[in-house]
């Protein structure tokens, strides 16, 4: 049970900052295509948490799924806006959003790795990876 509520909370976690990311360098996108791909992205993050949201309580009734914290809500906002501030190219938001899916990847990986879950658990948490694997792909593009 306990892997369980850790798996979706890391997920969930993870969901959380990639949103928050997305959120805070969107403004900055220029490209239409990349856009899009940014967009798809948020919107398959907001899918997962949903997902989480609906079976959380099953495995866990006293809480909600953990979000990220405020204080790392604000170094996300404030390392983006640092690091994009003389170069807010496709390339160096590619940049960025790579250490972050790829550090979603190995999280995930390490949850998977695992196999202490039930097996809708790990359907979210599989169909997480896979999505990242294939953000990957698409970010390089725009290096």
């Amino acid at each position: 049970m306990k892997e369980n509520i850790n798996a979706l909370d890391e997920i969930n976690k993870g969901s959380c900052m990639g949103m928050d990311a997305i959120k805070d360098i969107l403004d900055k996108v220029e490209d239409e295509k990349f856009r899009k791909l940014l967009d798809s992205q948020y919107e398959f993050y907001n899918k997962i948490k949903d997902e989480i949201e609906n079976i959380y309580k099953k495995y866990n009734s006293d809480d909600d799924p953990h979000e990220t914290s405020i204080m790392n809500k604000v170094m996300t906002w404030s390392g983006v806006n640092m690091k994009t501030l003389t170069d807010h190219s496709n390339s160096k938001i590619a940049e960025l959003l790579l250490q972050g899916t790829n550090m979603g990847i190995i999280e995930g990986r390490k949850i998977l790795n695992r196999k202490e879950m039930d097996s809708e658990v790990e359907k979210i948490v599989s169909e997480y990876v896979t999505a990242q694997e294939k953000y990957v792909e698409d970010l390089k593009k725009f290096l």
